[in-house]
């Protein structure tokens, strides 16, 4: 009897069965996003109220508004510009014992800083002098220039607080403006000035302070600094 032959069916069932099973592909994984940079906050903006106070100061406030308007009333100036204010202070101090002594001029330098506010430069001789045991290129002194606010703030603090704590104070002199519309004080101490503490003075000193304006005339810069306050006598 014939043998029947098995259906290839089911032959390539078998062989699909024997067939390791493909494995199933892997996901693809999603790209890491970038990290986006973390903006830092922006800087608080100034408001223009207070870039005013940090650039002003109460005498410069008080120029503004009201000594430019009584300055114009006075002498008839055709425009604002005319006006006369300060233009710069000088503080100059002249320290002779620098020859023998060197710690003396470093001490007068630390002591016009306090005051000023502002590190002073120390002046040097131009020529050597023998009979004064002087050298040139000696430090023999120190001076600082003022401007703008830190210029207003000092003469403020002159006039308001310094020259009235002088013994028996009756005033500064009318005489002393040089043709220009500068005006030149001299001081004797400077114990006078808040700043200084009395325990830390090696020696008194004295200074001069020259008050430098664009006023045309001695007239004009003595309305000026009258306004200002400075203590004329009468």
């Amino acid at each position: 009897m014939a043998e029947t032959k098995k259906p290839a069916a089911k032959s390539a069932a078998v062989k699909s069965a024997a067939a390791p099973k493909k494995a199933a592909p892997a996901k693809k994984e999603a790209p890491a996003k970038a990290e986006v940079p973390v903006k830092a906050s922006p800087a608080k903006k100034v408001s223009k109220g207070n870039k005013k106070r940090a650039n002003s100061t109460r005498l410069l406030d008080r120029y503004e508004s009201e000594m430019k308007k009584a300055l114009m009333e006075e002498f008839k100036y055709s425009s604002i510009m005319e006006v006369p204010h300060l233009e710069k202070i000088v503080i100059n101090v002249g320290v002779g014992d620098a020859l023998t002594d060197n710690k003396a001029l470093d001490s007068v330098v630390n002591e016009i800083a306090q005051i000023t506010g502002q590190h002073p430069v120390v002046t040097k001789a131009k020529k050597s002098i023998a009979s004064f045991k002087l050298r040139e290129g000696q430090g023999i002194g120190c001076k600082v220039t003022l401007r703008g606010v830190r210029m207003y703030e000092f003469f403020d603090r002159l006039v308001t607080i310094a020259l009235p704590r002088v013994r028996d104070f009756r005033g500064v002199s009318k005489n002393s403006f040089d043709g220009h519309g500068n005006y030149t004080l001299g001081i004797k101490e400077q114990l006078i000035f808040p700043e200084i503490d009395y325990d830390k003075v090696n020696k008194i000193r004295g200074m001069d302070i020259v008050v430098v304006t664009t006023a045309k005339s001695d007239n004009e810069a003595y309305s000026l600094l009258k306004l200002l306050g400075m203590p004329f006598h009468k």
